[in-house]
């Protein structure tokens, strides 16, 4: 998310790219707010208020995302 986008245009656009085939995660990382937002089909959308880290469990096994580096 860049500093120039709208939180709620963006949540809606994660909403139809996980109706498309395949998409099986989707992390919406909002710097300002230091809040991840995670999509995945079929599920509410979970959200995470600053987060140490954000793992990629289970569509990708063993990947960990610090945030020390995007903050």
């Amino acid at each position: 998310m860049s500093p120039s986008d709208n939180l709620k245009t963006l949540q809606s656009k994660m909403t139809e790219y996980m109706e498309e085939p395949g998409v099986k995660l989707g992390w919406l990382i909002d710097r300002k707010q230091r809040k991840v937002y995670i999509y995945r089909p079929g599920m509410p959308t979970e959200c995470l208020e600053n987060p140490e880290s954000v793992n990629g469990e289970p569509v990708l096994p063993g990947f960990v995302l610090k945030m020390s580096k995007i903050w």
